[in-house]
């Protein structure tokens, strides 16, 4: 029974979003950032990122890459399934900063039905995914399936500890290069990230 809740609201959900075709909802709020941490994605546009395999060029003050592939609709940072072009494959998108130091990372992110993401830590990608239904971590109990889940990435010198609502990620930490910016995957399916901050640690 509980499994076809969850599959019921997720396809529920799924509807909307494609129906508005925008990625739904207010993200900016009335949230505020943590004293400490600074915003990496301001709400608005997609300044501070860039699209490498592109071009490499800075992406201040635009809303969208040049491909549409990703977006910013309502306060939320959307890749699409597909770009202007109907290709899909994957795309990644990077800030234009290196994070060198330790540090904490939080974001939210909100995943279609089977959709398939990542976030790079330095390089190396953290699968980020609607866990239930594309794994690798199914046996989560307080992922939302077509809702907003939180990320949080703690990185000490070349270890990235990951937890999704305070639920570990994988049995331990996971290695990382020691430089290197943080980044966002379009693999499969819609998706939607907001609230990326970071608290550089001394």
């Amino acid at each position: 029974m509980r499994r076809g809740f969850r599959w019921g609201a997720a396809v529920g959900w799924a509807l909307v979003l494609w129906g508005t075709g925008t990625g739904g909802g207010q993200a900016a709020d009335d949230f505020r950032v943590e004293e400490g941490f600074v915003s990496l994605f301001n709400g608005k546009d997609l300044t501070g990122w860039v699209y490498p395999k592109k071009d490499g060029s800075s992406l201040d003050g635009k809303m969208e890459t040049p491909d549409q592939r990703f977006q910013v609709a309502d306060g939320v940072i959307v890749i699409r399934a597909k770009d202007k072009d109907g290709k899909g494959g994957i795309r990644d998108l990077y800030t234009s900063r290196s994070f060198d130091k330790d540090f904490d990372l939080k974001l939210e992110f909100r995943a279609a039905p089977r959709a398939d993401s990542g976030v790079y830590i330095r390089g190396t990608q953290l699968q980020v995914r609607d866990y239930p239904t594309v794994g690798p971590y199914k046996d989560l109990t307080k992922f939302k399936p077509g809702d907003w889940n939180e990320l949080e990435i703690s990185v000490r010198g070349t270890e990235a500890t990951c937890r999704c609502n305070g639920e570990l990620l994988g049995k331990g930490p996971m290695k990382v290069p020691a430089k290197g910016g943080i980044g966002l995957q379009a693999e499969s399916g819609q998706f939607e990230f907001r609230r990326i901050r970071i608290r550089e640690l001394p």
